[in-house]
């Protein structure tokens, strides 16, 4: 599985989006009302886990979470 749909899948679990069509340029923070401060720790959190890193408070910020692409792209330069 890619580094795109495990935070796509991420995103479906934690913000109970089934259903929703999540693909790179599919926007988040502004877009979605599910995805508030708290669910954004959620997600931060599962992150962690699935890709066994750690983000500290201010690896990360708004721009990260634009898109799913722009999330994806930060955990993959985190893991690499």
């Amino acid at each position: 599985m890619s580094c795109l749909d495990e935070i796509s899948l991420i995103l479906r679990t934690t913000l109970d989006l089934p259903e929703m069509p999540l693909g790179a340029h599919t926007p988040l923070l502004g877009s979605l009302a599910q995805l508030d401060s708290m669910t954004v720790a959620s997600v931060i959190a599962a992150m962690e886990n699935q890709f066994g890193i750690q983000i500290g408070d201010d690896e990360i910020g708004a721009a990260d979470f634009a898109t799913v692409g722009s999330l994806a792209a930060f955990v993959r330069g985190k893991i690499a």
